[in-house]
């Protein structure tokens, strides 16, 4: 579990699946960011009779108050800017519940993961990527410690249109 002053990040439990699924077929939980289409039901109980939903390679969090009311997830997972090792980075993504957004729980969920993932990996590097429109998202990553680097022109499919992202990183130390 990493706790900080406002949030919890902790593992998946068997009992938070059902809330989980539900928001992902939610579109006030999903939003406008986060539209991919459709998807069946039941993936989130095989990937958590898989792993838990934590691995080296992939992993998704539960984000919670300090009383314990779920408010979200955060996910992790490797990619790579060159073959070897050295060159592994982890891309972070982050869904909070709407009623809340916009009470720092975002900035301080995304800076605890990404200190839990300097001091977990041999990594440089931990990247994420967000809408270009998408602004509150881009005052947390910036609040969060983040450096804005580039945009990435019509990067993302979703919702039947092109759009562009921006690139964040994080390196270590930072």
């Amino acid at each position: 579990m990493l706790r900080g002053e406002k949030v919890i990040l902790r593992p998946f439990k068997r009992k938070d699946l059902d809330t989980l699924e539900a928001w992902s077929h939610d579109p006030h939980f999903v939003g406008e960011f986060n539209n991919f289409g459709l998807h069946g039901y039941g993936n989130m109980e095989r990937d958590f009779d898989e792993d838990g939903m934590v691995s080296n390679r992939l992993g998704r969090l539960a984000a919670a108050t300090l009383d314990g009311t779920l408010i979200g997830r955060l996910s992790y997972h490797t990619t790579s800017h060159g073959p070897g090792e050295g060159n592994r980075v982890y891309m972070i993504g982050i869904g909070l519940h709407p009623d809340h957004q916009g009470k720092g729980y975002g900035v301080e969920a995304q800076r605890l993961l990404t200190d839990y993932l300097f001091a977990t990996f041999p990594i440089i590097r931990v990247e994420t990527i967000t809408d270009i429109t998408n602004r509150p998202e881009q005052r947390a990553l910036e609040k969060a410690g983040f450096t804005r680097e580039a945009v990435l022109r019509k990067a993302q499919w979703r919702n039947g249109d092109w759009h562009d992202q921006v690139l964040y990183s994080k390196l270590r130390g930072e």
